[in-house]
């Protein structure tokens, strides 16, 4: 039976945490375990999270600072392709409950023919709800840029719901991911598609946050569009 590590960053979502775990778990899905990276959360999200590992099969990683998303997620990786008994499948999601744990069974199944699989609001069946038209507006063009500069398929490159198998995330040069917001997903994705690996799509609903503050803002706009540039050209 395959193992699943489910990586989930954390900075400040204490409200959304237990039931996303919760949620998660009622899945009831063999094998599968949850990894917290927690960036030092000031409203005491990490302490929450070890009691949850009380009670669930998580394990929390608790980083000195806020240092971005995307040290957090490289963080969790390598630790979660050191520890034993060995990974077979590597997701990961936000903490915030924008994404909906009943999708993971869909991502498990797909993933047993492609290499990777990103969870798209941009195909058939996949939807967005809750945003107002210059969000989904700024999204759409986005994944429009990335698509163009890159000269890749996929629909939805920003997402953060996906599922790796573990020899993916083994090839890929973790060490020189340089994205620190949103645009990570971008990169991780183009290093898989430059290697040859087999990436497809599957359709979710992506629900915005109801507790919380988001971290979406200018500076990661601004990362995204000079670095996917830098991802153009790089070797």
């Amino acid at each position: 039976m395959k193992r699943v590590a489910l990586v989930i960053p954390t900075y400040n979502e204490r409200d959304n945490l237990p039931r996303l775990i919760r949620d998660i778990f009622n899945l009831a899905i063999p094998q599968l375990s949850v990894i917290i990276a927690d960036d030092n959360s000031s409203d005491g999200t990490g302490d929450l999270a070890e009691e949850l590992a009380r009670e669930y099969p998580v394990h929390v990683l608790h980083r000195a600072e806020k240092l971005g998303m995307g040290t957090a997620y490289v963080h969790a990786f390598k630790h979660v392709l050191a520890m034993e008994p060995r990974f077979d499948y590597v997701m990961q999601m936000d903490a915030d409950l924008s994404h909906n744990p009943s999708f993971i069974p869909d991502f498990l199944k797909k993933v047993e023919q492609c290499d990777v699989v990103l969870g798209s609001r941009y195909i058939p069946g996949g939807s967005i709800q809750d945003w107002g038209f210059l969000r989904r507006m700024v999204s759409r063009c986005g994944n429009f840029y990335a698509r163009s500069i890159l000269h890749v398929p996929y629909r939805d490159l920003t997402g953060g719901f996906k599922c790796f198998r573990r020899e993916v995330l083994e090839s890929l040069s973790l060490d020189s991911l340089s994205s620190l917001g949103y645009n990570f997903q971008i990169e991780m994705t183009f290093q898989a598609h430059r290697k040859g690996f087999h990436i497809c799509e599957t359709p979710i609903l992506f629900t915005d946050r109801a507790a919380g503050k988001s971290k979406f803002h200018l500076g990661i706009m601004i990362e995204a569009f000079w670095k996917v540039l830098l991802l153009r050209f790089r070797k």
